[in-house]
């Protein structure tokens, strides 16, 4: 037994790390290819870009174990069944449920983990990637000068140079347009050659001039009509450095406190307290719009209530509702400004009752976030054991090794579990269905899936034999054409 176990193991573990690493590399591309444009020509550090990728690998693990754990299960199975292994462990007298016991057991231990990496792993990782993430997608290009082309990234000025060397760090035929003051630039200035470099702590770009002329213009401040006395100055010059200051370009530290109550980023404790104090926001808002409601539309019923909270009861009185209730209450006089007033009452009621609706879907909207993100956790490791669940006994059943047919399979399994889980879950954050079933939709829909799977592996059923369903086909066909060549028989005789 210890070495039949030993041989699972060892057949289940080699391709579970194969298929996981390249699950991981797919993932990490798409993600590459989709924030491209904000990590190119950023000027980032190497060490800043493998952070990210880093943190990112690790929130791609919640996809990547349960794929894999699918692909693996299918590619094990199919290849011991290839090769009649399973056969071989049958005609032992063991029976599989034996065999997969400690198979069993480590896909639990997977599962576990799973559980206790996204209650306490995944929500660090996702507070520490989602600031760095804004910080990178915030940060400005990299100062860049085309020839020919004005460049206005830096704040105040307009820079413009006809030609540049093959290292972009002299620029020839130089124009700066200053119009930090205004819209309009008062001071221009030209130069044949510059010479760019950083200061020391890189927090300002020193352009080295040659040979140029600087124009000046004073004029009155907020003054927009030509002035006459106004002076226009030309200096001329053999050298000179301007400085720009670069800290627009720097990659600024977002506080990691403004996306702490976001629900990717908490545990289960903390969804447990914030799903309680939103319920009690939630209760106290749905009371203030009943209240606001209450007290102006109970006005004119059927029956009149004198009894008050925390009064005695009084008799309530059966007043006759009146037909018009302004003719008949109403003196003539005020009747007009009695109905200003109501309009005036109505309006403030409507944009009172707007904004409280607003902020009853908003604590709604927060309410299905946290439910939805409490389920997550718990998702993740039933995913893990609910794949293994259909792959391993559809590998036995189709006995195909390799990267063909469990690819395929496995594929094509997934991308119905993502689907039912995806289209499920937004479902749920419309409000459509509860949380718990959108979380819960795809486990509930494919675990009969794997529960009539290992009925077939366990009954060696041959489900995806073609042959056999050729051979069914063709006593189907005879069949019906016995049946149907006897009465087109006995109908000739007739």
């Amino acid at each position: 037994m210890k070495k039949v176990h030993l041989l699972i193991l060892q057949a289940f573990i080699k391709p579970f790390i194969v298929t996981f690493f390249i699950v991981m590399f797919v993932l990490l591309m798409l993600f590459l290819f989709k924030y491209i444009d904000d990590l190119i020509g950023k000027g980032f550090e190497w060490y800043t870009i493998m952070e990210l990728i880093g943190y990112q690998c690790v929130v791609q693990i919640q996809m990547a174990m349960p794929l894999s754990m699918l692909l693996s299960s299918i590619m094990t199975f199919g290849n011991l069944g290839e090769s009649y292994e399973l056969v071989a462990i049958k005609a032992a007298g063991v029976s599989l449920r034996k065999a997969m016991t400690p198979l069993f057991i480590l896909v639990a231990i997977f599962a576990s983990s799973s559980f206790l990496f996204s209650d306490y792993i995944l929500p660090v990782v996702n507070l520490k990637m989602g600031t760095l993430l804004t910080d990178v997608r915030n940060k400005k290009a990299d100062f860049l000068i085309k020839p020919g082309i004005f460049n206005n990234t830096i704040p105040g000025y307009s820079i413009r140079a006809r030609g540049k060397n093959k290292e972009g760090t002299i620029l020839y035929d130089l124009m700066i347009y200053d119009h930090r003051g205004g819209n309009t630039a008062n001071n221009v200035l030209m130069a044949k050659e510059g010479y760019i470099y950083n200061s020391p702590d890189n927090s300002y770009m020193i352009l080295k001039l040659k040979d140029g002329i600087r124009y000046e213009e004073s004029r009155t401040k907020n003054s927009k009509t030509y002035d006459p006395r106004q002076q226009f100055t030309r200096f001329k010059f053999k050298e000179t450095e301007q400085k720009f200051d670069m800290g627009s370009f720097q990659q600024g530290k977002t506080d990691q406190s403004l996306f702490k109550s976001h629900h990717a980023m908490l545990n289960l404790k903390q969804l447990d307290m914030y799903i309680d104090s939103n319920h009690i926001k939630i209760d106290s808002m749905g009371k203030a719009i009943t209240r606001t409601l209450d007290t102006r539309y109970n006005i004119y019923s059927k029956y009149f209530s004198v009894n008050q909270p925390g009064q005695p009861k009084v008799k309530e009185a059966k007043i006759k509702p009146y037909e018009n209730l302004i003719a008949d209450l109403v003196p003539p006089e005020q009747r007009t400004q009695i109905t200003m007033n109501a309009l005036s009452q109505l309006n403030y009621l409507k944009e009172d009752l707007n904004s409280r609706t607003l902020e009853f879907k908003d604590y709604k909207t927060k309410d299905i976030r946290y439910r939805i993100e409490w389920h997550r956790k718990f998702t993740l490791a039933v995913s893990c054991l609910l794949l293994f669940a259909i792959g391993a006994p559809l590998g036995a059943i189709i006995r195909k090794g390799g990267l063909g047919l469990p690819v395929v399979m496995a594929i094509i399994f997934f991308l119905i579990y993502h689907i039912i889980s995806t289209v499920a879950e937004k479902t749920a954050k419309d409000g459509a269905i509860s949380s718990a079933v959108g979380m819960w939709m795809a486990i509930i829909v494919l675990t009969p899936l794997a529960a009539f799977l290992t009925y077939k592996s366990t009954t060696d059923s041959a489900l995806f034999d073609i042959d056999q369903y050729k051979l069914k086909a063709e006593a189907a066909w005879k069949w019906i054409r016995e049946k149907f060549g006897k009465k087109n028989k006995l109908k000739e005789s007739h």
